[in-house]
């Protein structure tokens, strides 16, 4: 955006840059000043809310890269992160693993397991494999119920992260934490699409038979698709054992994987802008309609508390039923739209 008419990129090198120009930099660089200074000064209801949504933001660029990017629907990815918080919660409480070990492994871990899901991903697609996934989804927590280690119904409580004798115990200094691996996190995904990878990823979204007959490997690329997203959900997974220090079934619920996806379709599929704008729109469109809910019975009391109750759920419907119907490609084709007027302004587009 803040490019006026007439600018244009010069280099091969600018033109590939993410962060392209000097109004670029300036904005960037205020930002993270910003959330630098969030923690120090905010409520401990933002940082709390701003470290949920860093997590959430991670877990659905995953799913961006295996759905939105690669074509392969996948209702697993609250499983996957349930299994990366409890890998790090094991490595941790039970093998005595530093945190800084325990998150990568177990996004390793996570991401070997995904190749599972990948597996049959090769001989069926689309409603199929949605369903595929979904029984992955069911199994995995069944496991996790039902094994020792994992503490069974009980579950498993986990230690702050630490460096030396400072610990990272309150959600302002996690919130040190999982933005910078947000931002890392979002820096790799966005370089990834970009590469020959990311474009093999595309050709099978868009074709995947044409893209067998360029020479693109399908059963590669979509296991790779699989795995990527899987390491992602392991990391989101990770921290956020280590953010609630509890690790249970119940946090990681099929629920919250439909909710993933509903954040894909209002930021837009195959856009990783998209991934933030989807998140955000639908996590403060719950966090108001969490504050509304208790007054619609004082203005209602005729229709109880049963509605009150449900409106998040009814919420979240309305929404993705709007933008799928007036707006499919989502939120992210109304910024590459408003980025492309204002290149052009006063000139109308």
């Amino acid at each position: 955006m803040w490019r006026p008419c007439g600018v244009f990129d010069a280099t091969y090198e600018k033109d590939m840059a993410i962060v392209r120009t000097s109004r670029h930099w300036i904005a960037l660089i205020v930002s993270l000043v910003i959330f630098f200074f969030i923690p120090l000064y905010g409520s401990y209801y933002i940082v709390s809310f701003i470290n949920t949504l860093a997590i959430t933001i991670i877990a659905v660029l995953g799913l961006q890269i295996v759905s939105g990017y690669c074509g392969q629907i996948s209702f697993g990815q609250a499983a996957f992160m349930a299994l990366g918080g409890y890998t790090s919660a094991v490595l941790t409480q039970k093998f005595g693993l530093s945190f800084w070990v325990a998150m990568p492994l177990a996004g390793i871990f996570t991401g070997l397991y995904g190749l599972i899901g990948g597996a049959p991903s090769m001989r069926i697609k689309g409603f199929y494999l949605a369903i595929a996934t979904i029984a992955i989804h069911f199994v995995t927590l069944w496991l996790l119920l039902h094994l020792e280690i994992t503490g069974k119904s009980v579950g498993l409580t986990v230690d702050s992260p630490q460096i030396g004798s400072f610990v990272f115990d309150t959600d302002e200094r996690m919130f040190y934490i999982i933005m910078p691996i947000m931002i890392l996190m979002t820096y790799a995904a966005r370089n990834l699409v970009r590469t020959r990878v990311g474009r093999a990823f595309v050709a099978v979204r868009d074709n995947d038979l044409a893209a067998q007959v360029m020479g693109i490997n399908l059963y590669y690329y979509k296991l790779l698709a699989f795995f990527v997203s899987c390491f992602y959900a392991g990391i989101a997974g990770s921290l956020y054992a280590h953010l609630t220090m509890v690790c249970h079934p119940e946090q990681f619920t099929l629920l919250h994987a439909l909710w993933y996806i509903g954040m894909l379709i209002v930021g837009g599929l195959g856009s990783i802008p998209g991934v933030f704008f989807g998140v955000v729109f639908i996590r403060v469109m719950d966090e108001i309609v969490l504050i509304a809910s208790p007054y619609l019975a004082d203005w209602f009391p005729w229709l109880g508390m049963a509605p009150a109750a449900g409106l998040g759920l009814t919420a979240f419907g309305v929404v993705l039923a709007v933008f799928l119907i007036k707006e499919p490609r989502g939120l992210a084709h109304r910024w590459e739209i408003l980025k492309a007027s204002s290149r052009l302004y006063p000139f109308a587009y």
